[in-house]
């Protein structure tokens, strides 16, 4: 995600980090140079002439805009709701502690570390942050998560095809152990088991996006409504404005080539495009908080953001 102040002034024209401009420039440039072919030739291919208006474009540009709208609208809708959905795991994961912590009996020593049900319950919540992050970019497991499982609970998590449901399972036998020790009384357990259940829906929720794209045939439609317009533009264009074809053919598609790319970077909020969301970030808020509701002198560092994007 690109964390920074709103450009202003020449700044505004000149900034490439977080815009779609790396993404279709050569895209863009060879829209370009036709637009500058077909100018410099007034429209002609060697003996024919190509004749077209500014009728065809109005009528296909207005629908076209309308729909690439739609899709982004469709992709945004995604984004907002991954983001919210991790606000529900931060939100949970507290919770998740604080009710460990104050409703679960503690007979064991103070700093008794993950012989404690409530702490490996704690730090387990930690690594499932991780775990779903990593699931939903289908990336290894991070090597941190051994310090926060049991010897050997890393080696078993690995052979899961789920792991953040391994970690759900294992915390459930840690409340039924509790439950069946008497440390907690079970309409209490219930409370701890509803944050668990929580838990397990917004990942299964980010799942469902992930797994679930936009329908191909869609987006495929507009790719090419929107290559065929920009192409044959500078025909339409060359009779009534001349050497300014190439110009203003820039501008039409830049936005129209930016929308779409920036439709598909959005889509998958999970990545790790430069606007995608920053789940490592968050799964290090998450980490700060739950360490230090269990007094670890572990504690890291928020993560900031590297050339204005927070991963």
């Amino acid at each position: 995600m690109i964390v920074r102040e709103r450009p202003s002034g020449l700044r505004l024209f000149l900034l490439l980090r977080g815009s779609v401009l790396p993404r279709i420039l050569p895209t863009l440039v060879v829209n370009i140079v036709i637009a500058t072919l077909v100018t410099w030739s007034h429209g002609d291919l060697w003996d024919l002439k190509i004749t077209l208006t500014t009728i065809p474009f109005t009528l296909i540009g207005l629908p076209l805009a309308i729909f690439l709208g739609f899709r982004n609208n469709a992709a945004y809708d995604r984004f907002w709701e991954g983001r919210k959905l991790w606000g529900e795991l931060v939100h949970r994961s507290r919770s998740l502690a604080r009710q460990c912590l104050s409703l679960v009996d503690d007979p064991v020593p103070a700093g008794a570390g993950m012989a404690d049900a409530r702490v490996r319950m704690v730090y387990r919540a930690i690594a499932f942050a991780h775990a779903v992050r990593d699931l939903l970019r289908a990336q290894p497991s991070a090597a941190e998560l051994r310090t926060l499982l049991l010897p050997g609970e890393f080696a078993q998590m690995e052979q899961a095809s789920n792991k953040p449901d391994f970690l759900m399972r294992q915390m459930g036998m840690d409340l039924h152990l509790c439950l069946k020790d008497g440390r907690i009384a079970p309409c209490l357990a219930s409370a701890i088991d509803a944050t668990l259940s929580s838990l397990t829906a917004a990942s299964a929720s980010c799942e469902r996006i992930k797994n679930t794209p936009i329908p191909f045939s869609y987006t495929l439609l507009l790719h090419r409504t929107a290559y065929v317009y920009c192409f044959l533009l500078p025909f339409g264009l060359v009779d009534s404005i001349g050497f300014m074809t190439p110009f203003v053919v820039a501008i039409v598609a830049y936005t129209f080539f930016g929308l779409d790319a920036l439709g598909d970077e959005i889509e998958e909020p999970f990545g790790l495009d430069p606007n995608d969301l920053p789940l490592d970030a968050i799964c290090r808020a998450i980490e700060i908080d739950l360490r230090e509701a269990v007094r670890d002198a572990h504690v890291p560092a928020p993560l900031a953001p590297v050339n204005y994007c927070l991963t």
